[in-house]
């Protein structure tokens, strides 16, 4: 099967990312895969006009919010991090070979609710998966596999023990629209998840 050719990217649009994991390999939503990702995520959060805005682990995928300079830098940047990511996962594992699949699905964001609805998405995906009964344990204030300890922007005044030693594992929006313009639609509630269906 061809495969098709990306679009452009516009470095003024954030992306919405979304990566799977290849089959039968360990769970992502689990402390010591959480530990190694939050390091990888440290080191390739910034690199070659690619950042890192936010990210959420399910047990068998990813999701990112990120901005790059372009089509080549969102790539690049991607490409690298998920070798990152991938070597931490394979050494965790003791094992060899891919980790991700070959393709990874993007989509540029280009309004502040499109910015605000998949900021939604990505920390409050774990609580839907749990909602469904999806093999994700039900929680109760930010979702630990994701973000959220370093999002500035929900509603209720959050405090997570134990990050203040840790290097944010995520860069400082530089668009408009993922630094200021999503939250003209109002700040995100912890117990918000995406919609079903």
């Amino acid at each position: 099967m061809a495969r098709t050719t990306r679009p452009e990217h516009a470095a003024y649009h954030p992306a919405l990312v979304t990566v799977k994991l290849r089959q039968h390999l360990p769970r992502l939503r689990n402390r010591k895969e959480r530990a190694a990702l939050l390091t990888h995520f440290t080191r390739g959060k910034d690199r070659f006009g690619f950042r890192l805005l936010h990210f959420a682990l399910l047990n068998d995928h990813l999701h990112f919010v990120v901005e790059a300079k372009d089509r080549t830098a969102l790539s690049r940047g991607l490409q690298g991090l998920l070798i990152r990511l991938a070597r931490g996962l394979n050494k965790l594992w003791g094992r060899k070979g891919k980790v991700f699949a070959d393709r990874y699905h993007d989509r540029a964001l280009k309004s502040p609710r499109e910015v605000r609805n998949a900021l939604v998405y990505v920390l409050g995906n774990g609580r839907k998966h749990a909602a469904q009964g999806r093999m994700i344990a039900a929680f109760d204030g930010p979702d630990m596999f994701t973000s959220a300890p370093w999002f500035d922007g929900f509603v209720e005044a959050i405090e997570v023990r134990g990050i203040d030693g840790i290097p944010p594992p995520v860069a400082h929006a530089r668009t408009w629209l993922a630094g200021v313009g999503w939250r003209q639609h109002g700040r995100i509630g912890l117990a918000e998840a995406p919609r079903t269906g």
